[in-house]
């Protein structure tokens, strides 16, 4: 009787190990958007863009700028900078207390010529 209840206890302590090595956290992302299309469009590639709090959005001057990204309703993710040169790029991180939805974003320079995209925060 000892050894089956041994048992048991062994068994529950592995499947609650194996729970909470499972429900770890899930590393945060990078996710790179282009400032301008492989084609001289001005828009951004990708413009949607679905994130979580905590990822990164690595922002890439591709063509035509000078370009920037503005996202409206977001504390602390617009960058105002402009980046005038191919391959330059800036990085925002989506704060850890981001709350889920769709915000807009856009190149200030070129938002008239309708340069912008979605944000989703999951």
């Amino acid at each position: 009787m000892k050894t089956l209840a041994k048992s048991l206890v062994c068994l529950a302590l592995s499947l609650l190990l194996s729970v909470g090595i499972n429900l770890a956290p899930a590393a945060a992302a990078t996710v790179e958007v282009k400032m301008g299309a492989d084609n001289g469009m001005l828009s951004f590639v990708p413009n949607t863009i679905e994130v979580s709090p905590g990822d990164t959005i690595k922002w890439v001057n591709n063509k035509l700028g000078p370009h920037n990204a503005m996202v409206d309703g977001l504390a602390g993710v617009s960058k105002k900078q402009l980046l005038f040169k191919a391959g330059d790029s800036y990085e925002s991180a989506i704060p850890d207390d981001a709350a889920a939805g769709t915000y807009a974003f856009y190149c200030e320079p070129h938002r008239g010529a309708g340069m912008q995209g979605k944000l989703i925060v999951k």
